[in-house]
C-alpha cells in the first residue's frame, strides 16, 4: 500500500511558485525548492515528476488565480471605463511599490521559456487568450450598457489591451520613469471611447 503524503501539497506548491517567481526556472535549484517547500527531493519527484513538472504545476496554479483576480477586478465595477482604469493604474502602482520587482510570473515565464519550449509557449499563450476573453466580455458589457462607443470592435480592442498589458509589465522590469508608464496608460485607456450620444 502506498504511503500517504506527509506534507501539504498546496502549501508546498505555493512555496515553489514563489521561488520560481523570484528567480525564474533556470536559476532555481532543487536545493532552493526543497528548502522553501520543506520537503525532500524524492517527494518532489513522486508528486510532480521533476523540476519542470513542478514549474508547470506552479505556473498553472498562478494563471488560474490570476485569471480569477482579473475577472473579479473588471466585473465588480459597474463602469467599464473605470474598471479598466482601476485595473491598469493599480497594476502599475503595485509594480512600482514592490521591491524587488518580480513582475508577472506568467509573462516572466513567457519571456524565459516560450521561445524554446513548446509546452510553455502554449501554456502562456492560453493565458493570454483567456485574458482576452475576460477583457472582451467586459468591453461587450460596456457596449450593451451604452457606455462605450458602438463602433468599437470588442475582440480587437480586448486583444490590443492584453498586448498593452504584457508590454507594460515587461518594460516595468527595467524601472523606467514612472511618468513614462503613467502617460502610456492614459493613452491606452483612450481606446475605450465613450459613446457620444447626440440629442
Amino acid at each position: 500500500m502506498a504511503r500517504p503524503r506527509e506534507f501539504d501539497e498546496e502549501k508546498a506548491l505555493d512555496a515553489a511558485m514563489q521561488v520560481f517567481w523570484e528567480k525564474g526556472f533556470e536559476a532555481t535549484s532543487l536545493s532552493d525548492l526543497t528548502s522553501r517547500m520543506g520537503i525532500q527531493r524524492p517527494s518532489i519527484y513522486s508528486t510532480f515528476g521533476d523540476k519542470k513538472g513542478l514549474f508547470e504545476a506552479a505556473l498553472r496554479k498562478y494563471t488560474s488565480s490570476h485569471a480569477a483576480y482579473v475577472r473579479n477586478k473588471l466585473h465588480n465595477n459597474p463602469s467599464v471605463k473605470e474598471a479598466f482604469r482601476d485595473f491598469f493604474e493599480n497594476m502599475v502602482a503595485k509594480e512600482y511599490g514592490q521591491t524587488p520587482n518580480w513582475g508577472c510570473f506568467c509573462i516572466n515565464s513567457m519571456v524565459e521559456l516560450s521561445p524554446h519550449d513548446e509546452k510553455f509557449e502554449i501554456l502562456t499563450r492560453e493565458h493570454q487568450m483567456y485574458l482576452s476573453v475576460i477583457f472582451q466580455e467586459t468591453i461587450e458589457r460596456g457596449l450593451r450598457s451604452g457606455e462605450l462607443d458602438p463602433a468599437i470592435n470588442a475582440k480587437s480592442l480586448a486583444q490590443t489591451l492584453v498586448i498593452s498589458l504584457i508590454g507594460l509589465t515587461v518594460i516595468m522590469k527595467s524601472r523606467p520613469e514612472r511618468s513614462f508608464v503613467d502617460n502610456s496608460v492614459k493613452e491606452i485607456l483612450t481606446l475605450l471611447r465613450e459613446n457620444q450620444i447626440i440629442s
